[in-house]
């Protein structure tokens, strides 16, 4: 039988450390300490290890330039301005260090990881930004195993040993459903993105536990591709369905415009009999009437955060991770007290 050719995940098993560290040392890159190199080295040695063509890419010249692949529909990106106000902030750090952004667009995760492999092996890119974080995500180990720098726009506690760039979504919905409360809302529903995001789960677990501690009905939750068309849709099931809300909270801005423009059609007024929240705000959710409650956050700034995380890790082999500024409530037109219809007193139809 032919003997197994030893790999990386080998020496970190003997070594006691993470793959990401062996890549470091074996490359001679920051990040370990002489002691780890030296250990690590050893075993490399012993067990025969050699690199590959991927592991010899590392040692080549600097691409000068960090790569981003959005495993989402196309139709879906252009029409969602979080993702080109998040580009934008990024594109700023990197164009003033001399760095440039390679995007690319795919249709599937499987795809997603195919293209780190590729990218790094032929060096276009010096490290990558994660995205859209899914639970469990494989690219955490992929880019172990690769030893490509890597930065998680998303919750740390997701991203392993790699630096995150994450704002709390727990305590921008429970502000949010404290505030409806207040209002006097008790049955609050939430038209939420894809299921299998990890910022999905984490916020659909806050609306629920925060629901609960106000002692507000059973919350209701749609979930959704982000798309205008599904927002619609999940509202006019809401609306016309057996437990209509009298709140709902959107996980983007495309959404709640959707859902405004469907309460229109269907002669509910917005914020007379329901009150409407965007995540995110956006110039869309401005020039509607009414104009829309949104959670406001800087965008562009959560971008060049990232970014420079990012060049910090690529430069200097280790990066702390960044929480950035929650995102805050915005009160406009369409929140309003919740309306209660009235209960004739007894005996007011008695003829």
């Amino acid at each position: 039988m032919t003997k197994r050719r030893p790999t990386i995940a080998d020496i970190a098993r003997r070594a006691g450390v993470s793959k990401g560290a062996v890549s470091y040392a074996l490359n001679d890159r920051p990040g370990v300490s002489p002691v780890t190199r030296a250990e690590i080295k050893k075993i490399a040695r012993e067990i025969g290890w050699r690199p590959n063509s991927a592991a010899r890419a590392l040692t080549r010249a600097r691409a000068d330039a960090v790569g981003l692949v959005l495993s989402r529909p196309a139709r879906v990106l252009g029409s969602e301005p979080f993702f080109m106000e998040l580009i934008s902030g990024m594109e700023d750090e990197l164009a003033a260090r001399g760095k440039a952004l390679t995007l690319q667009v795919v249709g599937d995760p499987a795809q997603e990881i195919e293209i780190y492999g590729r990218w790094w092996g032929e060096g276009r890119v010096d490290g990558v930004f994660l995205t859209d974080l899914r639970a469990p995500d494989p690219r955490i180990e992929l880019m172990g195993e690769l030893g490509l720098p890597a930065v998680v726009v998303g919750h740390p506690s997701g991203a392993g040993d790699l630096p995150a760039v994450w704002s709390d979504d727990a305590a921008a919905l429970g502000e949010t459903l404290r505030y409806l409360s207040a209002l006097g809302h008790r049955s609050i529903a939430r038209v939420a993105g894809l299921p299998e995001l990890d910022h999905t789960g984490r916020r659909d677990r806050a609306h629920l536990r925060v629901c609960a501690e106000l002692g507000l009905d059973e919350p209701i939750l749609v979930h959704t591709d982000y798309s205008g068309e599904a927002g619609a849709q999940a509202v006019r099931g809401l609306l016309i369905g057996p437990r209509r809300p009298t709140a709902i909270v959107f996980d983007n801005d495309i959404m709640a415009v959707a859902g405004l423009s469907v309460a229109q059609e269907l002669g509910v007024d917005v914020p007379g009999e329901l009150s409407l929240v965007a995540w995110d705000d956006s110039q869309l959710t401005q020039v509607v009437r009414p104009p829309l409650t949104a959670l406001n956050r800087d965008i562009p700034a959560y971008g060049t955060h990232a970014a420079r995380t990012l060049l910090t890790l690529i430069e200097e082999g280790c990066a702390e991770s960044v929480e950035d500024t929650p995102a805050r409530l915005i009160p406009r037109g369409s929140t309003a007290r919740a309306h209660i219809p009235s209960t004739p007193p007894p005996g007011a139809n008695d003829s």
